[in-house]
C-alpha cells in the first residue's frame, strides 16, 4: 500500500502542495482532481522520485520511500506514466513497451508483454509499427502498456483524458480499472476531467492552491454540488 503522509513541496517562493496525505489502496483507482494549478501533475511527479519534497513522507508497503531516486522507485514497484504520452515516436510499439521493462529478465518482459497485448489487443496489432504512426488513443495504451511492463504494484496516471475524445479515454479508464481490480493493481489517477475520473474512482481528492479539499468516496464526491460548482467548475 501507498501511503503519503503531510506532503509539502515548493518550487522556489511558491507552495505547490502543503501538507497532503492519502492513502493508495491496491485493487482499485484513487482519483486526484482539480483545476490546473492545483498541485496534481506536482504530487505525483514526487511520489515517481522526480521531485523532492521538503516535508512529509512516502511509504509503500512499510518502507520509506521518501526522496528516492526515480529508478529506485520503478524497482520498488511504481510506475508512472507521464502527462503527454511520452512515447519515442521513431521506435516501434513492441521496442517502447521492451523499454518498460529493460532491467527485468527476459522472461518477465516476455510474460508483461504478453499481458500487455491482452489488456491492449490493439497494440499487438501494430506491435510492429512505429510509435508515431498511432492514434492518440493508441499511443495513450502504448503509454500505460509501457508502465504495465515493469510488473508495477502502484500505476500513476497523469492526465491520460488530454488531448483525447470522451469516449476513448472512458474506454481506457475503464480498462485500467478492471486491471486494478482483476490483479490487485493500485491506481492513482490524476485528472482535471472530474467527471470522468470519479466515474471509474473508488474513492477521491480534491485539490485546490496544493491543499486537499475534500476526500472520500467518488460518489459522495461527485454528488456534491457545492464542491463541484467550487473547485471543479462544472
Amino acid at each position: 500500500m501507498l501511503i503519503v503522509e503531510g506532503l509539502s513541496v515548493s518550487y522556489g517562493p511558491v507552495q505547490a502542495l502543503q501538507d497532503v496525505s492519502l492513502t493508495v489502496p491496491p485493487g482499485q483507482v484513487t482519483a486526484v482532481i482539480g483545476a490546473n494549478g492545483a498541485g496534481k501533475s506536482t504530487l505525483l511527479r514526487t511520489l515517481a522520485g522526480l521531485v523532492r519534497p521538503e516535508a512529509g513522507r512516502v511509504t509503500f508497503n512499510g518502507d520509506d520511500i521518501t526522496g528516492w531516486a526515480p529508478e529506485d522507485v520503478v524497482r520498488s514497484g511504481i510506475a508512472m506514466v507521464p502527462e503527454g504520452r511520452s512515447t519515442i515516436p521513431e521506435l516501434s510499439v513492441e521496442e517502447n513497451l521492451r523499454l518498460g521493462g529493460l532491467w527485468r529478465t527476459q522472461a518477465q518482459r516476455n510474460a508483461s508483454e504478453a499481458k500487455v497485448f491482452a489488456l491492449f489487443p490493439i497494440l499487438q496489432e501494430r506491435r510492429h509499427l512505429r510509435a508515431d504512426t498511432l492514434s492518440g488513443g493508441e499511443r495513450q495504451q502504448l503509454a500505460i502498456g509501457r508502465a504495465l511492463m515493469c510488473g508495477p504494484q502502484v500505476l500513476l496516471l497523469d492526465e491520460p483524458s488530454l488531448g483525447l475524445a470522451p469516449l476513448i479515454v472512458t474506454q481506457i479508464l475503464e480498462l485500467v480499472r478492471d486491471r486494478a481490480r482483476e490483479t490487485n493493481l493500485a491506481v492513482l489517477l490524476v485528472e482535471q476531467n472530474a467527471v470522468t475520473a470519479l466515474r471509474v474512482a473508488r474513492t477521491g481528492m480534491v485539490l485546490n492552491l496544493g491543499r486537499v479539499v475534500q476526500q472520500g468516496p467518488a460518489a459522495e464526491i461527485a454528488s456534491d454540488e457545492q464542491l463541484r460548482h467550487a473547485y471543479l467548475g462544472y
